[in-house]
């Protein structure tokens, strides 16, 4: 798999069947490499080692109800007290980000009612937070660490 625009974090990988799993620490158990879950583990392992977010307060792809279909989330970190603190899409490093990307994260939101928002293909990292009153999202430069909030 291609470097990635994260720290060098050490994974667990298996091999079967010629084909190559990679260990989620929070769903427990090897997943099937892909490009797009490469970037979803550097995801996960930033989370937990650069931001400081224990593995209790994050969740991955689970599925959610948006307008009626069923759709799947990659990753949402929760507050202490349940509520959504932020929603992560990823996308596969080839992918590039675009207007239909947010689009998605924002129809998600809908839903799910996050605080912050951040879309990532691994390379490039987009943050913002949402402002529900005002119903607008101002970029940042970072999401924040678990400390902080």
């Amino acid at each position: 798999m291609q470097p990635l625009n994260f720290p060098s974090y050490p994974f667990r990988f298996k091999n079967s069947e010629n084909k190559t799993a990679i260990f989620d620490e929070i769903r427990k158990k090897f997943i099937l490499l892909t490009p797009e879950e490469w970037v979803r583990q550097h995801m996960i392992q930033f989370l937990l080692v650069e931001k400081k977010y224990p593995k209790s307060l994050i969740n991955v792809e689970k599925v959610l109800f948006v307008n009626g279909l069923r759709k799947r989330y990659d990753i949402v970190v929760y507050n202490s007290d349940g509520s959504i603190c932020i929603l992560v899409e990823c996308k596969a490093p080839q992918i590039t980000i675009s207007q239909a990307t947010f689009d998605q994260i924002a129809q998600y939101n809908m839903t799910l009612n996050s605080q912050f928002l951040m879309v990532t293909n691994g390379l490039n990292h987009y943050f913002c937070k949402i402002d529900a009153v005002k119903e607008q999202y101002h970029f940042l430069p970072e999401i924040p660490n678990y400390t902080i909030l």
